[in-house]
């Protein structure tokens, strides 16, 4: 069955409160009203946010924001809906904050050839990926890891979000994140609703 993945872009977080900050460490963005930002993205499945083909993901990605997704509506409903994801991605911003995550040291680029360079908290790591476009799945094969995650199209760029155990080994074993009370917050947040994938809106 063709896996669908029902996401809601990081901007949310930034409508809980004017002094949060997405996660960049940087003075807060001017924001719309939430039913705009949420209305906007509801209902948006995998299938009607996909790049249209690998050139789409092409070039470099600076982390923007978190990310939240579900992986189809009932597992979002289930997990309590619009509201879940908010608390979600504002968790993920603080705990982004805490890792020193921002623009400048996290960003991903895909290169012709199936081969990327990343880095995440400042630590660079090269690899080769796989991305299917018809269903957003993406592999990236580091030296040392092979990390499993969706790749959608937001209103600003790309999300890239993994699942608890594959979002760890990103920020521990590739970005060398030593906080290691804000990787555990962040898995547990992963896990806490069934479906639930976590990561970055990457912009360009």
């Amino acid at each position: 069955m063709k896996k669908t993945i029902l996401t809601l872009s990081a901007a949310t977080a930034l409508l809980l409160s004017s002094c949060m900050t997405t996660g960049m460490g940087t003075t807060p963005t001017t924001t719309t009203s939430t039913n705009d930002v949420l209305g906007s993205v509801i209902g948006a499945v995998l299938s009607n946010v996909l790049f249209g083909g690998q050139s789409g993901i092409l070039g470099t990605w600076n982390y923007n924001a978190p990310s939240t997704a579900f992986t189809t509506e009932k597992t979002l409903t289930n997990a309590g809906g619009n509201a879940t994801v908010a608390n979600m991605n504002s968790s993920l911003a603080s705990n982004y904050n805490s890792m020193g995550i921002n623009r400048s040291n996290t960003s991903f680029t895909f290169l012709n050839g199936n081969t990327f360079s990343a880095k995440v908290n400042g630590i660079p790591f090269s690899g080769s990926y796989v991305y299917n476009p018809q269903n957003g799945d993406i592999t990236l094969k580091t030296p040392t890891e092979t990390l499993k995650g969706n790749v959608i199209k937001t209103q600003r760029g790309m999300g890239l979000m993994f699942d608890s155990t594959q979002m760890v080994n990103l920020l521990q074993k590739e970005g060398k994140v030593s906080n290691a009370a804000a990787v555990q917050a962040v898995s547990k947040l992963a896990q806490s609703a069934n479906g639930a994938r976590v990561g970055f809106e990457l912009t360009k």
